[in-house]
C-alpha cells in the first residue's frame, strides 16, 4: 500500500489490466482436463501476483502451483501472505516463493509419477525465460515474440485452413515497426561488402538466439489457443532451420532464407 503504482492498481485494476481472453482460458482448461499440469512462474511479489491472477484469470483453479519472486536460492512458502521457513523440497501443489528449477522439477516428478516428465515453458523474455529454461533445464521452450504480430495482415496466411488459424479476441494490434530507422530490422542486418561488391544480409544476434534456444516462436498465446491439442508444430531444431519454428509463418523479412548468410 505504498507509493503511487500499487495502490492505484488495487483500486482500479480494470483501468490498467486486460482480462485473459476466453479462448486462452478454454485452452488452459482443455490442457488441464487432458492431464497436463499447469504452473505459473513470475518474478513479481506475492500480493501483486495474486491481484493480477485473480483479475486476469479469475478464481479458476487452473494452476496446480504458482511460484512467485522466482529466483535461485532457498524455497519458502506463502499461505495467506505469511512467509514460512525455507523448505528442503516441494511436496504438494500450492503457492511458493523464490525457489529454483530443481525443486520445481522434483515436484513435477511427484505429481506426474514419471521419472522424467516433459516440460514446455512459455515466456516472452529471451534473457529470463527462454535461454535459462532451455540451457540449464533442457525444457522445451515457446517464445512469445510480439515482433511477429501483424507481420502478415492481409497476406497469404489468410488462406490457411480455419483450424490452423489463431483467433484474436477484440481488434488486432497494429503492426509493430520491425524496420526501425534507428535500429534496423529485429531479424536481419546488412553488412557492407568490399569495394565493388554488394552488401550482404545476415541474421541478427537476436534472430540467431531465437532459433538456438526456442522450440517454436509465436506472436501470442491466442494464436495457438484454438488449435487441436495434438497439433504438430515444426520446431527450429527439426532441420536446423532459423525459420522453421515460427508459427504461423516466418517473418516476411526472413522469407528469402536462402539469400541470408550466418556471419
Amino acid at each position: 500500500n505504498c507509493g503511487i503504482y500499487f495502490p492505484e492498481i488495487k483500486r482500479d485494476p480494470g483501468r490498467y489490466l486486460h482480462t485473459c481472453p476466453e479462448s486462452v482460458k478454454k485452452w488452459l482448461r482443455q490442457l488441464k482436463n487432458a492431464g497436463k499440469i499447469l504452473m505459473l512462474i513470475t518474478s513479481s511479489h506475492s500480493d501483486y501476483c495474486r491481484l493480477l491472477c485473480e483479475y486476469i484469470l479469475g478464481r479458476t483453479g487452473l494452476m496446480a502451483a504458482v511460484v512467485m519472486e522466482a529466483r535461485k536460492g532457498r524455497v519458502g512458502t506463502r499461505q495467506n501472505d505469511e512467509e514460512q521457513e525455507a523448505l528442503p523440497s516441494l511436496d504438494k501443489p500450492g503457492w511458493y516463493s523464490q525457489g529454483n528449477a530443481l525443486h520445481l522439477y522434483e515436484l513435477l516428478k511427484k505429481m506426474t509419477g514419471k521419472p522424467e516428465p516433459k516440460v514446455v515453458y512459455f515466456g516472452d523474455s529471451m534473457h529470463s525465460d527462454i535461454f535459462p529454461a532451455c540451457h540449464y533445464s533442457n525444457w522445451e521452450t515457446v517464445l512469445i515474440l510480439e515482433e511477429l504480430r501483424g507481420d502478415r495482415d492481409g497476406k497469404p496466411e489468410d488462406s490457411e485452413p480455419l483450424e490452423k488459424k489463431g483467433k484474436y479476441e477484440g481488434p488486432k494490434a497494429k503492426p509493430l515497426n520491425r524496420l526501425s530507422k534507428k535500429w534496423g530490422s529485429f531479424f536481419i542486418d546488412s553488412v557492407s561488402g568490399l569495394e565493388n561488391t554488394e552488401d550482404s544480409l545476415v541474421y541478427t544476434w537476436s534472430c540467431k538466439r531465437i532459433s538456438a534456444y526456442s522450440t517454436i516462436a509465436i506472436p501470442s498465446i491466442e494464436a495457438i489457443a484454438e488449435l487441436p491439442l495434438d497439433y504438430k508444430f515444426t520446431s527450429f531444431s527439426s532441420n536446423s532451420s532459423k525459420t522453421a519454428g515460427y508459427y504461423p509463418n516466418p517473418p516476411l523479412v526472413l522469407s528469402n532464407d536462402g539469400k541470408l548468410t550466418t556471419k
